[in-house]
């Protein structure tokens, strides 16, 4: 390296980018040429005055950074969160408290969700000297987390209910602030939360009393997590029949569990529950639903550090969710207590099933607001073409729409979790109990499809930058796709909706379309959402009649048609919420601009594909014929 070349290199680590402020920038002429004749004819000093004038010399960097996108306390920027509040709960010790917390999540735990996201669990099975130990090591921030989620109280709340039947609505909107920034340790503490609902509905007595108590303690050295043991090779959703895992009673009153859990999350839990069959005497189990059985379990160590009754016998390699362990577990004698009667484990955890679908959900709707909050700051900062992204109409269109659906996710997770607050404090009415149960499973399977394009849409406005991993923003994406598959999928849930329909013999469908009259009702006066208001009501005229319809047809028709119905169910009652919310007397000209652009859309797909005849008996056959279609051989 010449002397030159040398000085060069070390102006350029310096910063060659300041010799140009305040300096005119000289016309710079480039050239092909070879090593040798680079120098040709010229001084060291020559050489050195025209590398100093060009902006890329050495360095190869340049004088311009894009700024990055900014997240500001996620409570003090959400416009519908804060109207929302107001509106059913202007108390100000809420607000204090989310918005404390929501500058927490910007200033400090945003960073340790990232730590979470690129220092992901390792599984350590053998120790130095060779024997099995299995230890799951996980990151401090994850640690950390823990500690946090007992301090805030983001599952005590719940069980605390501060604000009476607003409660759920207090503890889900600090969920939705802590979500996108939690490094996904909103699972293990939807499934705590649900474990907490499981054991309150049976009784908190021994051998769960104390299990209870730390599920729901705000103390970090107390605070237990609850992992959810129920998919094993078989099946996921189809428990009756996936389900090989057997209890062995013991003579003092508790069970030995042996199975094969394929997909256990959070596995780094101190307890668990999980289904299994009981033996009897001859080893015979029962089959189908009637077979299983509810059972809880700790996760301990023996004195020489050894899982008792569990092997690890592998992390799970994900497509998103990596900052979460999961594994599959052998369960080889894990000693158990049954928490169920004998054979209601399936009926015992429905419970356990609405907690974590609207945990889910509440996941959902937060994606949605992060990316759309993060988009909308970038559009401040990024030019292209002449002028930042947010003078450009159609960007801001397509930022727009995704804020609206974002806005109607919130409301759908919102009204189910008043839902559940009512139930809860004793206030629910038999019309709010069977609106509860249907909204559950919409909620949850529209909500997680939306999520994976909002957020997909999301990253496209940072143009390359949205698929680059070291900005954090592709992780948005990978954990978002989760939403729709765990929990039930978005077919499995359309079912779970006809089931829901036919055991209540259509009263969840009555008390669906009496409340959302009632939203609309109070818009019928309002001139600026009567467009919004007649598309609705055309809409559930429409739904109506596809009920009456599917009701005189068989089984196979209302199956084609369930993933429609619940679309349609999901997009009339969001439209509905947002009317309804535009209405009130603090409502701003967004929410009513949001509402209008909500019912632009095809509200009740299901009617419309029914008018083309996609639930015909010749449906599934031709559909069949198209999937598998392969060429002939000549």
């Amino acid at each position: 390296m010449s002397a030159c070349s040398a000085l060069l290199n070390s102006r350029v680590a310096g910063g060659c980018c300041r010799l140009w402020r305040g300096v005119p920038r000289p016309v710079v002429h480039f050239r092909s040429a070879s090593v040798a004749e680079r120098g040709a004819g010229r001084s060291d000093e020559e050489l050195w005055e025209a590398a100093s004038y060009l902006p890329f010399s050495g360095a190869r960097i340049g004088s311009f950074f894009q700024e990055r996108p900014v997240l500001k306390n996620p409570f003090l920027e959400d416009a519908l969160l804060r109207g929302y509040l107001r509106r059913h709960l202007p108390q100000e010790a809420a607000f204090s408290d989310l918005c404390a917390f929501g500058e927490r999540v910007s200033k400090e735990v945003d960073v340790w969700g990232r730590e979470c996201e690129v220092t992901p669990p390792q599984l350590v099975h053998f120790d130095p000297w060779g024997r099995r130990v299995d230890h799951i090591e996980t990151s401090p921030a994850w640690k950390r987390m823990k500690d946090l989620s007992a301090q805030e109280g983001l599952v005590a709340i719940g069980y605390e209910r501060p604000f009476g039947e607003w409660s759920r609505v207090y503890q889900m909107c600090k969920l939705y602030i802590y979500s996108p920034s939690s490094g996904l340790y909103t699972c293990p503490l939807a499934m705590t939360d649900g474990a907490a609902k499981v054991i309150q509905s049976v009784g908190v007595s021994w051998p769960v009393d104390e299990a209870y108590s730390r599920l729901t303690t705000r103390q970090p050295e107390r605070f237990w997590t609850s992992g959810q043991w129920m998919t094993e090779r078989q099946g996921g959703s189809d428990v009756a029949r996936g389900t090989e895992t057997v209890a062995v009673p013991q003579t003092d009153g508790s069970y030995k569990l042996h199975g094969f859990k394929w997909f256990t999350s959070a596995t780094d839990a101190d307890m668990t529950l999980t289904l299994a069959r009981i033996q009897d005497r001859t080893g015979a189990t029962t089959p189908g639903s009637r077979g299983l059985s509810l059972f809880y379990a700790e996760v301990s160590r023996d004195e020489d550090g050894l899982l008792k009754g569990i092997e690890v016998q592998r992390l799970k390699d994900k497509l998103g969710t990596r900052q979460m362990p999961t594994a599959e577990l052998l369960l080889d004698g894990l000693p158990a207590h049954r928490l169920s009667e004998v054979g209601r484990g399936v009926a015992s955890i429905a419970n356990m099933l609405t907690i974590t679908r609207i945990h889910n959900s509440i996941s959902a709707a937060a994606a949605m607001r992060r990316v759309v909050q993060l988009a909308g700051d970038y559009a401040t900062r990024r030019t292209a073409f002449g002028k930042l992204l947010k003078d450009h109409p159609l960007h801001m269109q397509t930022l727009a729409r995704m804020e609206v659906e974002t806005r109607g996710a919130f409301l759908l997770v919102m009204d189910a979790c008043r839902l559940l607050g009512r139930e809860e404090s004793g206030m629910a009415t038999q019309l709010d109990t069977n609106l509860l149960r249907l909204l559950t499973p919409v909620v949850k399977l529209y909500t997680g499809k939306q999520a994976v394009a909002v957020v997909s849409e999301g990253l496209e406005s940072f143009g390359g930058q949205g698929y680059i991993e070291d900005t954090g923003l592709p992780g948005l994406l990978r954990d978002a796709q989760v939403l729709s598959i765990w929990e039930g999928t978005t077919n499995v849930l359309s079912l779970d909706v006809l089931r829901c329909v036919a055991r209540s013999s259509g009263l969840v469908l009555h008390a669906y379309f009496t409340h959302t009259k009632s939203l609309l009702a109070g818009a019928s006066s309002v001139s600026s959402l009567a467009p919004a208001v007649k598309a609705l009501d055309r809409a559930l005229s429409e739904l109506q009649d596809f009920v009456q319809v599917a009701a005189s047809r068989g089984p196979a028709y209302l199956e084609l048609g369930a993933r429609d119905l619940a679309y349609s169910l999901a997009r009339i009652y969001a439209g509905a919420l947002l009317i309804d919310h535009a209405c009130w007397k603090g409502a701003s000209p967004s929410d009513t601009y949001a509402a209008l652009r909500w019912c632009e859309q095809d509200l009740c797909p299901v009617a419309n594909k029914q008018a083309r005849g996609c639930y015909d008996p010749n449906t599934p056959a031709l559909d069949a014929a198209l999937v598998y279609d392969r060429p002939t051989q000549d």
